[in-house]
């Protein structure tokens, strides 16, 4: 690791990004101020975070004093490993914890085979559908082979109860990734998706499915959304319902957006003022549908939720020159190109389209590679 200078941070913005970007380059941080003001310290899924990255890796060392406001961490060797498991807690989504999971699994010594238990489809994070049907296939445009990537859903849940489960395989890089020149998204060809619906009806997944067709046929005739419904134990301990949908284009690029219709706790349900909450199937049909529509009208080769990730795997790669082109950016976007900056010292040239309200963007990668291997 050679000298080791400790990086000072303040606050809990992008914390899952911050302990990603410091095991990659073996940076430990510091980072005070955790929620100093309010509820103070880490929260429950945080923390959990933290225990799974401990869980992939070897010597990591973590200390977090008593009020949860001051987090120290000296990151270790990633080590991948195989039949781990981890609970991830009921306060955030499975999804929460995947993205951190897919990048630091690339650069691991072994690759990674791990059983996540918690909320499979929710309102705040990406569902496990997304991940499946679109962030693996991301990382084929980086020359990561398909092969050693899969995300099998064993069981879903619902929040607030969650009960879901699934089992996520990544392969690991032998040195780096390539760089990528991805800039033309193409036209769209073909629309696909899946339905879920737990300890419900099945008949809402059609009722959804009719909605978001009813919308996707108006432009394109190739649309075909599959329904999953799960009953007993494969459908985890709360009543939900959602759908995931994808446009494949021309050139290979896949927009995607997801929504999650999930009831209260039971005791709550029984309240007048919590049932008109519920959206319903037929409106979260239509919705979904208009939210890939606007994705597909935004322009760029990803849509929003994965402009982050994509910047990331980017700036991980060989000194090469990289270039994307997104639609407009978000603000996750943004506060990933400063991490970025921060810790890998990449610089991304941004340049606006004005005719395509697109933004083109090139950097030239950390040249990051997998010294994880080389150690063993």
């Amino acid at each position: 690791m050679g000298r080791e200078k400790t990086r000072r941070l303040s606050g809990s913005r992008h914390f899952r990004q911050r302990m990603v970007l410091a095991t990659l380059t073996s940076a430990p941080v510091t980072i005070v101020d955790i929620r100093a003001d309010g509820t103070p310290g880490l929260r429950e899924h945080e923390v959990s975070l933290l225990r799974l990255i401990d869980k992939i890796s070897d010597h990591s060392d973590i200390e977090i004093n008593e009020t949860g406001t001051k987090l120290r961490y000296k990151p270790g060797v990633i080590i991948g490993g195989k039949d781990l498991e981890h609970d991830c807690g009921l306060q955030r989504g499975i999804g929460y914890f995947l993205e951190p999971l897919i990048l630091l699994g690339l650069f691991g010594r072994s690759p990674l085979s791990i059983r996540l238990k918690g909320i499979t489809n929710d309102t705040k994070d990406p569902s496990v559908d997304t991940f499946r049907m679109v962030t693996l296939h991301m990382l084929k445009h980086f020359g990561v082979p398909l092969e050693g990537l899969e995300l099998k859903i064993e069981s879903r849940g619902a929040s607030p109860l969650g009960g879901g489960e699934v089992l996520l395989r990544v392969s690991n890089i032998n040195s780096t990734l390539t760089a990528v020149n991805w800039v033309d998204e193409g036209m769209v060809k073909r629309i696909r998706g899946v339905t879920f619906s737990t300890r419900v009806s099945p008949q809402i997944e059609n009722r959804i499915l009719y909605a978001a067709r009813g919308l996707f046929n108006k432009f394109i005739p190739d649309v075909h959304i599959f329904t999953d419904h799960r009953s007993g134990a494969s459908g985890g301990r709360s009543a939900g319902y959602g759908v995931s949908v994808v446009a494949e284009t021309t050139t290979g690029c896949l927009i995607s957006a997801d929504a999650t219709v999930s009831h209260t706790n039971v005791d709550e349900l029984s309240t007048e003022s919590e049932k008109p909450e519920l959206m319903s199937p037929e409106d979260l049909g239509e919705q979904v549908a208009s939210m890939l529509l606007e994705e597909v009208a935004q322009g760029g080769v990803v849509d929003s939720t994965h402009q982050g990730l994509l910047f990331m795997l980017c700036a991980l790669c060989p000194p090469d020159v990289s270039k994307v082109r997104v639609g407009q950016l978000t603000p996750y976007a943004i506060e990933t190109l400063r991490n970025i900056r921060d810790f890998l010292d990449v610089k991304f040239i941004i340049k606006p389209d004005p005719n395509s309200n697109t933004v083109t963007l090139k950097c030239v990668g950390a040249g990051v590679k997998n010294l994880a291997r080389k150690i063993s």
